[in-house]
């Protein structure tokens, strides 16, 4: 195995500072990218004066990574020969000779609507008394199935968030990424709940005397989870995003267009979206069969 050499110097610092100027790519995504740029300079050593033969050897190099791991390593390395031909610092690319593995998105694990509902219901039962704790979890629980908000955007949420005459909240998601998403109307009625039982000083919609100043993902998993006990629900099956994937699920099945989908849960690619229309593969099948021009003809 070569180590990669000193030649290989600015080129990838200089792709990095690409996608954090120009793409918004957050510090983890980064710090992605940039693990898979030393695998490969650990197996090839500078990048940059590399031929197609030697990006073809890696599939060998790297037989014993797992296939998803390999499909990114190689995906990062198609990004950063693209930067290269596109800043001159190349005038070819030799990506194509990149290995290509064929992997498969795992499905999504999900809850029923009968149990989404159950889960609901025994939140709202603990919620009635008015108990802080049991209403900051009902407004949790309604973000994350009602507007499909990740954990992270949830927990992080700014209490100026809240919508005073919209039904919508404003949500920074991955890559600093802004959307609005909306907010049923029991989900406003919940956080208006909430804002009056809330404790004052804090910028934060959910906060907490962490460092961090607001709710965990680790606290509102537990939570979660502690819920999922209480209404009968195996806790193995709950997650934050079980439950957005729920969201997700439950307004296609309802008709919802999957650009539109796109857009809610604020994914970049319509690729990431279309995981959710196996969920519902009789009505699609169904919808086709009703409306396309050629149906009931024989």
């Amino acid at each position: 195995m070569r180590r990669r050499g000193a030649s290989t110097g600015s080129a990838p610092e200089r792709f990095l500072t690409m996608l954090a100027a120009e793409r918004g790519a957050a510090a983890n995504t980064l710090a992605a990218y940039r693990r898979d740029l030393d695998a490969a300079m650990d197996e090839l050593g500078d990048l940059v004066t590399v031929d197609g033969a030697a990006l073809a050897g890696l599939g060998a190099a790297w037989r014993d990574v797992a296939p998803a791991t390999l499909a990114r390593r190689c995906s990062a390395l198609r990004q950063f020969y693209g930067f290269l031909v596109d800043e001159g610092l190349r005038e070819d690319d030799p990506s194509p000779s990149l290995p290509r593995p064929v992997t498969r998105r795992p499905l999504p694990r999900l809850l029923s609507r009968e149990e989404v509902t159950r889960f609901l219901a025994r939140a709202e039962e603990e919620a009635e008394g008015d108990r802080p704790e049991a209403v900051r979890l009902l407004a949790l629980l309604e973000l994350l199935y009602g507007s499909g908000l990740r954990a992270s955007e949830l927990v992080s949420l700014p209490a100026a968030a809240v919508p005073r005459d919209a039904p919508f909240l404003h949500v920074t998601g991955k890559g600093g990424q802004q959307r609005m998403v909306p907010v049923s109307t029991r989900a406003r009625a919940v956080l208006s709940r909430w804002l009056a039982l809330r404790p004052d000083g804090s910028r934060h919609l959910f906060p907490s005397r962490g460092e961090s100043g607001h709710l965990t993902r680790v606290r509102l998993f537990q939570l979660l989870r502690g819920l999922a006990v209480r209404a009968d629900i195996d806790p193995q099956r709950v997650s934050p995003h079980v439950l957005r994937h729920a969201f997700a699920t439950h307004l296609l099945e309802g008709g919802a267009d999957l650009r539109v989908l796109q857009t809610l849960l604020g994914h970049a690619d319509i690729a990431t979206t279309q995981i959710y229309t196996h969920v519902d593969s009789a009505r699609l099948v169904a919808l086709v069969n009703a409306r396309h021009p050629l149906a009931g003809q024989t």
